[in-house]
């Protein structure tokens, strides 16, 4: 019977994600229209999300280990077991963030108008595709937008899951562009959902996020680029419940 629920559950979330996704598709394709409406965009996002998830019961709770300045803009890395991750972030970030994700989600009805405007689709079978994707993040950035990244790249088939390795591109980007790293541990979206749930199900609850103090990257060089991801690696891992 609890399997069955936890399935139902996931059918719901489904429907809410659908059902709140078209109510606003008006507002979100207005927007979507022009980068300078970008944030507008965003902020129709981050109602899209609270919207979807409050509708199946999943309500997001954040503890800061200081206060962001979100005046500033971040490279939020954080680590990655459940499709909820992605709303946890957009909830966090106010209306001036953007994804960088496998092109996968262009396929995807809800989360193509996102990737095919502000956010920055990936193909990683081909280097050349990726240095297009990692110009334009970085284009991005100058523009004063917090990239948001998922440096495991995967969710990986582990229960409980496991902090896997990170790749380097956040960390480059970061250097590079003297852009502080915000790392995010997102502890427990995987007791409430796993990847997409089709698997295990899903089932109401609060996921709990705690936010790290920034790391800077102003006097960092690209030799400090492997020390740097050791640090976030570390950082976020000090805080999860796997």
């Amino acid at each position: 019977m609890k399997t069955f629920l936890k399935q139902a559950h996931t059918y719901w979330l489904m429907f809410t994600i659908a059902i709140s996704f078209y109510l606003l598709l008006p507002f979100v394709y207005y927007f979507s229209r022009k980068p300078q409406r970008y944030k507008k965009l965003n902020f129709y996002r981050r109602i899209f999300a609270f919207l979807s998830s409050a509708l199946a019961g999943l309500f997001y709770k954040y503890t800061y280990q200081c206060p962001i300045n979100w005046d500033k803009n971040y490279i939020i890395c954080a680590n990655h077991t459940s499709n909820l991750d992605s709303t946890a972030i957009t909830l966090l970030g106010k209306s001036n963030i953007f994804f960088m994700g496998k092109d996968d989600l262009l396929r995807n009805p809800v989360t193509k108008i996102w990737f095919k405007t502000i956010d920055v689709p990936v193909n990683r079978d081909s280097k050349m595709a990726a240095f297009r994707a990692y110009k334009k993040a970085t284009e991005q950035l100058q523009l004063g937008f917090s990239l948001v990244l998922f440096p495991e790249g995967i969710i990986g088939e582990n229960y409980p899951p496991v902090l896997h390795p990170f790749k380097n591109g956040a960390f480059k980007m970061a250097i590079e562009n003297k852009v502080a790293i915000l790392p995010v541990s997102i502890k427990n979206s995987w007791q409430l959902q796993h990847d997409d749930g089709k698997a295990r199900g899903s089932k109401p609850g609060i996921c709990q996020i705690y936010v790290h103090k920034p790391i800077e990257t102003a006097n960092l060089l690209p030799q400090n680029e492997e020390e740097l991801k050791n640090e976030v690696y570390r950082v976020i891992g000090s805080r999860l419940i796997y």
